[in-house]
């Protein structure tokens, strides 16, 4: 029976490394150089989702290059939070974490997840199969004040996260509803990775830790 295949996760994201870990998928991480501003902004015209999967690509096929990467199969991910049809990611400051809040308190807006997957089991003289696809999920929040909108943001926890809140973590107070794939909003839904894997002849099972 021949070996398992490697996969290296092509992100810095805790939480996304927590889901391959409670899936008992084994991995390694190598996180991308990519610039995600410059990226959305040489793509002005994409949407929430578009982008998505355009960071997820950019991240996975930046990896893949790596030579720790080699004869792995790379998984790229990122997240864009949409609402009203506006695109937005990380926050990065306070104050825009602030000002998202007050946007969403009490409203829905949509999580969409890229995925992209690059095989460089071939080596790098062939040309690498790929695959992505895009998991999305509606989130409806409470109605929140302005002192717990300011508590949960002075614990920096939304500050890296798109649309400036997470269900797994302190964010998840103020989260009343999510239609679909909460892992998808978590930031790497197993799912999706499964059947890309399987589009690649790969059993996500055939990965699982024993």
């Amino acid at each position: 029976m021949s070996a398992a295949p490697r996969l290296v996760l092509a992100s810095a994201s805790p939480a996304r490394a927590r889901i391959l870990q409670a899936a008992g998928i084994p991995f390694t991480v190598l996180v991308s150089d990519v610039d995600e501003d410059a990226i959305a902004a040489a793509n002005p015209l994409a949407g929430p989702a578009e982008t998505a999967e355009l960071l997820a690509r950019a991240k996975a096929e930046d990896v893949a290059v790596h030579a720790d990467a080699a004869g792995a199969l790379v998984v790229g991910c990122d997240s864009v939070f949409e609402l009203d049809g506006v695109a937005y990611g990380k926050p990065w400051e306070p104050e825009v974490a602030l000002e998202r809040w007050r946007m969403q308190s009490g409203r829905t807006g949509r999580l969409h997840t890229g995925h992209w997957v690059v095989d460089t089991r071939g080596g790098p003289a062939i040309s690498r199969p790929a695959v992505g696809a895009l998991a999305s999920a509606s989130v409806t929040f409470a109605e929140v004040d302005e002192a717990d909108v300011a508590a949960y943001v002075a614990t920096g926890e939304p500050l890296q996260c798109a649309g400036a809140f997470t269900i797994d973590g302190r964010g998840a107070a103020f989260v009343t509803a999510v239609d679909g794939d909460p892992n998808a909003v978590i930031g790497l839904s197993v799912s999706t990775l499964r059947e890309l894997l399987a589009d690649l002849e790969v059993s996500l099972t055939s990965l699982w830790e024993t």
